[in-house]
């Protein structure tokens, strides 16, 4: 009769494994190329990680822009930053890429055409290129403090509101564009008069509402504990936010202040 006893089922099943044959030569090898520690945790992403990404960033971006300044690069430069910056954000967008290079190379196009064009600004308006910065610091400590106090919560409808006003902003710069070839000033939203400021506030808000939406996406993404890498992609969606603020408010401003 087989025993209950734990004990002797051990027993029993040593005997077994020490009658059984030896191992070849190639199950030898198997066992010795076997690993003998499981493969690291990956670990979560967490708010340091997206701001010490957030600098990178966007730190790669003002060393760029401070570089085209200072290099005095010519304006055609500025359109090939431009494009060379939207093919990558729009590859990183539709990927949902982290990949740091892609990443950094937005920046760096982008810096490239944001330094041009505020160099141009500049030498037009004295002074207006530190008051745009000033003004979109303030416009993201506004909107940190907004989403820490919950004052305005991001929901589905409202994610939807903001992609259906980017759109048609979106849209109706592309139509302003193709209307200046026939008309003067296109359809008057980048001509300084009225509509433009109605024009360029909307924008100017649309942008501090996005920083809500990048906010609440990085708060998200701690909770579910997404993986380290994905800080990537959140810093790039602060830095694109960001440099729409800037470029609105740099326009806002001109429209206010006397060229020299």
């Amino acid at each position: 009769m087989q025993s209950r006893n734990p004990v002797f089922s051990r027993q029993r099943a040593n005997q077994g494994a020490w009658n059984a044959p030896p191992p070849s030569p190639d199950q030898l090898q198997h066992m010795y190329s076997a690993p003998s520690y499981a493969p690291p945790a990956v670990r979560p992403m967490t708010i340091d990680d997206v701001v010490v990404r957030g600098f990178i960033t966007l730190g790669t971006l003002v060393v760029s822009a401070a570089a085209a300044w200072a290099l005095d690069f010519p304006i055609a430069f500025a359109l090939v930053g431009v494009i060379a910056g939207l093919v990558l954000a729009l590859i990183i967008s539709f990927r949902q890429s982290t990949n740091p290079a892609l990443i950094l190379g937005y920046s760096v196009a982008y810096g490239v055409a944001v330094g041009i064009i505020s160099h141009v600004y500049n030498e037009v308006y004295n002074g207006i290129v530190f008051q745009a910065v000033v003004g979109t610091a303030l416009a993201f400590g506004a909107m940190l403090a907004v989403h820490s106090l919950r004052i305005i919560r991001v929901t589905p409808r409202f994610t939807r509101f903001l992609v259906g006003a980017v759109i048609a902003l979106m849209g109706l710069m592309i139509v302003n564009w193709l209307a200046s070839f026939f008309i003067q000033d296109g359809i008057g939203i980048r001509s300084g008069g009225a509509l433009s400021i109605v024009f360029s506030v909307v924008a100017i808000l649309v942008g501090c509402f996005f920083l809500l939406l990048d906010f609440h996406d990085i708060e998200q993404g701690v909770r579910a504990g997404v993986p380290e890498r994905y800080s990537w992609l959140m810093a790039f969606g602060l830095t694109v936010t960001l440099v729409w603020i800037y470029l609105e408010i740099l326009r806002f401003i001109s429209y206010f202040t006397s060229s020299d």
